[in-house]
């Protein structure tokens, strides 16, 4: 694996790898403080951020090394140059570069460089949150394989990197989307040919039934402020509320990958239940992105998952 672009990617042993490597540096990070000494991270962002600006940064700290924040306006990423041309510079410059960007294609262009690349969201992918969602899922239930987590609302790109992650360890994902904000037909097609077990679904209620975990996310996400009215309107029937939680399983966990609009596509009472994890998952960005740099960019040995 030389780039963190997209979880279909990603091998099966190498998704377990990660979580292991994740679960190791949560637990002793004094182990591996030096890891990226004289390692310095690009961090592009067209995208502002809170958690991945902020678990990178301070990951990339812990570990020994520097991170370089890049906005928009201090690049001349995609305007004076190409951005396979920026890629070869800060190749020159950097020892790995993390985009958040608006379009995949600009992650999949940053390859162009000699350095690892790490997908730190685009809008058709998210793969650093769903590593941290699947590690949560992990210490929570003690297992993947076989679990079910029910994704309800709008089929962005978190839902599309569940189901890779899904795809790659035997977890169940069943999504209840409204018509028209179905996840990608073809990502979904390509988990399933990969032996995948994924269920598209209209009815939130039949997804979340008996499910082992239950997640959702904004119904408009950065770039999409116009359509919120209309978004709102569509999926205001696909509200994680009390009432839909409580048709999951009676140990179900809840799951967001913040920040939450509540009141929109949750409720207080299921964002602040006793089993809601979203705290455990926005931690977990910090322990899967340390682990993501100790491997792409220090060279570390993915361990063998147990």
């Amino acid at each position: 694996m030389r780039h963190f672009v997209s979880l279909a990617d990603v091998s099966t042993s190498e998704f377990a790898g990660l979580l292991e490597l994740s679960a190791r540096v949560k637990a002793e990070p004094a182990r591996y403080r030096e890891g990226l000494a004289t390692k310095t991270l690009a961090m592009i962002f067209q995208k502002p951020s809170t958690r991945t600006r902020v678990s990178f940064e301070a990951g990339t700290f812990q570990l020994g090394g520097h991170a370089l924040y890049l906005s928009g306006r201090d690049l001349q990423l995609g305007r004076g140059e190409t951005i396979e041309d920026t890629a070869q510079v800060l190749s020159r410059y950097v020892d790995g570069i993390l985009a958040r960007v608006f379009a995949q294609a600009d992650v999949q262009a940053l390859t162009a460089g000699t350095v690892p690349v790490i997908n730190g969201l685009s809008n058709r992918l998210h793969p650093c949150q769903a590593l941290a969602d699947f590690l949560t899922l992990k210490e929570h239930k003690g297992r993947l394989d076989g679990l079910v987590l029910a994704y309800v609302g709008d089929g962005n790109n978190v839902a599309h990197s569940l189901i890779h992650a899904g795809a790659l360890t035997g977890v169940t994902v069943r999504l209840a989307t409204p018509e028209n904000y179905q996840p990608d037909p073809d990502i979904v097609a390509a988990a399933r040919q990969a032996g995948a077990h994924v269920e598209v679904l209209r009815d939130p209620e039949k997804a979340v039934a008996d499910a082992d975990a239950v997640y959702t996310d904004v119904w408009a996400s950065m770039g999409q402020e116009g359509e919120h009215a209309a978004r709102t309107s569509i999926l205001q029937n696909y509200q994680v509320n009390e009432a839909l939680f409580a048709r999951a399983a009676p140990d179900a966990i809840f799951l967001h990958c913040l920040p939450a609009h509540r009141g929109e596509e949750v409720t207080d009472g299921v964002v602040d239940h006793s089993r809601s994890v979203v705290l455990d998952q926005a931690e977990n960005r910090l322990h899967v992105q340390k682990a993501l740099m100790l491997h792409l960019i220090a060279g570390m040995a993915l361990p063998v998952a147990d």
